[in-house]
């Protein structure tokens, strides 16, 4: 008995099994009547396009103001965008497979074109959504008005409509990006060859408007260039732009150096002295910092560069900051190295033969009574020695060198050879 059971069960059906066929089958009927009510309201809104596109064109005028100046542009351009757009996504939802890349070439351009005219990107995505919202509902308005019965059927492709905008608006949202890295890319190296050759000096006066208003810097205005060298160069920089509120800071990294072109004055603004630009612009320990001085004109910033070399070179080695204003002696010495080496030579010849130890201590003394303004006492302070010990070592100086400390011209010669020697290193 148990054996005739155990046979009658195995031979009834699955039933788990046959009621998942059985809502497979009647699933893929469902959809199959769906895909034909979408494809004959589909085709009826293909015979309808003009008139489906001038709705669109109407609601991006009324609810998208970029739209509003595209159009008013060049209204036939808008149209003709939008309906070949429509066109294309009509037939994906009648022939997916055959109008598929169609469709997607032609979102892609799209996407590419607006961001060369630099229409926002939310706004040509508003627009994309706009179409697909005015597609959906011409669906549904053309199925309620012949068949009400097949609204129901349109939920079964609800989802794949609206999978087809996302898959466009990824597109071209991809597309306009790409387009506007390349864009801002070369808007980036146009401003870079701009600020070389305004920097260089090379700039052509007929394109100085251009150069003008590309950096943002008048032409008439009074300017500086800052170059910093050393480990501090990207923070000077950025902290000269942050402590300068309302001040123009063009940067521009070179080979070596940074370089920031600084408008001290604008037309109509007033001037930032040169020593509060100098004490703004100071940098980290070891940055070497180099200031020019003050120049007239969008045109003479290649002057101001060339300065701002001039004051870097005559930065320590340690770092710090030169203004060229506050160092012209300095600045004159590493202008002509050779001469500065020879006068360091001439002046300072019998000092540099001395022992080592002797001729450090006879050059720092002199260094020191320079720094104190020829004051014994001051000097004395300072090498932790006697005010007498002072003036020995300076007579001593004055045998070797042939040179008078009381005599201007002479120390005048002491202090540039002493510079040349510093700078110089000779």
């Amino acid at each position: 008995m148990q054996h005739v059971v155990r046979s009658r069960i195995r031979a009834l059906p699955d039933i788990p099994s046959a009621v998942a066929h059985g809502t497979a089958r009647v699933r893929s009927l469902v959809n199959a009547e769906a895909l034909g009510v979408l494809h004959r309201a589909a085709r009826v809104l293909l015979d309808d396009l003009p008139e489906l596109t001038d709705r669109l064109v109407a609601e991006l005028r009324d609810q998208e103001p970029a739209y509003q100046a595209a159009i008013e542009s060049d209204a036939a351009e808008v149209w003709q965008e939008v309906h070949r757009s429509l066109r294309h996504s009509v037939n994906s939802l009648i022939d997916p497979r055959s109008s598929r890349d169609a469709a997607r070439r032609c979102s892609w351009k799209i996407g590419a074109s607006r961001a060369e005219q630099g229409l926002p990107l939310d706004a040509l995505l508003h627009a994309f959504r706009l179409g697909g919202a005015l597609v959906w509902q011409g669906l549904v308005e053309e199925t309620a008005r012949h068949r009400p019965d097949d609204v129901r059927l349109l939920v079964h492709v609800a989802a794949d409509v609206w999978n087809f905008v996302d898959e466009h608006c990824t597109l071209v949202a991809e597309a306009y990006r790409q387009v506007e890295r390349r864009l801002t890319w070369r808007r980036e190296n146009r401003l870079r060859v701009m600020t070389t050759a305004l920097l260089d000096g090379t700039t052509r006066i007929a394109d100085l408007a251009e150069v003008s208003a590309a950096l943002d810097l008048p032409e008439q205005g009074r300017y500086a260039v800052v170059l910093v060298d050393g480990p501090g160069a990207a923070y000077a920089g950025a902290r000269t732009a942050a402590v300068l509120p309302g001040m123009r800071v063009v940067w521009h990294t070179g080979a070596d150096v940074e370089l920031g072109i600084v408008l001290l004055s604008g037309e109509e603004g007033a001037d930032c002295p040169l020593d509060r630009l100098a004490r703004d612009v100071a940098g980290p320990p070891g940055a070497r910092i180099g200031i020019s001085s003050a120049v007239d004109g969008l045109a003479s910033v290649g002057d101001a560069r060339r300065l701002a070399e001039t004051a870097l070179r005559a930065c320590p080695e340690g770092g710090g900051t030169v203004l060229l204003d506050e160092h012209l002696p300095a600045a004159l010495v590493v202008s002509a190295p050779a001469l500065g080496a020879a006068l360091a030579d001439r002046v300072l010849g019998p000092l540099l033969r001395l022992d080592p130890s002797d001729r450090d201590l006879l050059l720092d003394t002199l260094a020191v009574w320079l720094d104190c303004e020829g004051s014994a006492q001051r000097a004395s302070s300072r090498l932790y020695c006697h005010r007498n010990t002072v003036l020995n070592r300076l007579r001593r100086c004055e045998q070797l060198t042939g040179r008078s400390l009381a005599r201007p011209a002479d120390v005048v010669e002491i202090s540039l050879a002493l510079t040349a020697r510093r700078l110089l290193r000779v």
